[in-house]
């Protein structure tokens, strides 16, 4: 049996190494996982749209790096902002065409990284597995 006395090491190379797969892939699109965040979270959203104070929010992030996020998404026509026309404080981010397609293969391709590293893990196994991730994620909340 393995002796564990520290989760944060393994814990700490699971994610680079999860980051460093993650890259790979995404660099055939030149995509960055930070853009990635973006286009999942719009995709979800009802209308494909949020405030860019609202994606600060949700992806917990400082302003300056939203902003540097959405305009490189932009510029690769993955995202598009409008002003908001009641209040032009406001900017509002909206997926395109072109980022919905990016945001499916990068699910494609996330789904296949996640069948790599659990090959070997039986489904009830993973089930627990996932049970217990959330149960930590809960208490680091």
């Amino acid at each position: 049996m393995l002796k564990v006395d520290r989760f944060g090491p393994v814990f700490k190379q699971i994610h680079d190494a999860l980051e460093k797969n993650a890259n790979s892939l995404l660099r055939a699109d030149d995509l960055t996982m930070a853009q990635v965040h973006l286009l999942f979270l719009l995709e979800e959203s009802p209308d494909g749209c949020y405030s860019l104070k609202e994606l600060e929010r949700r992806l917990r992030v400082a302003q300056s790096t939203m902003v540097g996020v959405v305009k490189r998404s932009a510029q690769k026509g993955f995202v598009e902002c409008y002003g908001d026309p009641h209040d032009k404080r406001v900017k509002h981010v909206r997926i395109t065409p072109e980022g919905r397609r990016i945001c499916a293969a990068a699910q494609k391709h996330m789904g296949e990284s996640e069948e790599r590293f659990l090959k070997g893990i039986s489904p009830a196994e993973r089930a627990l597995f996932l049970e217990l991730l959330y149960k930590v994620l809960r208490n680091l909340s």
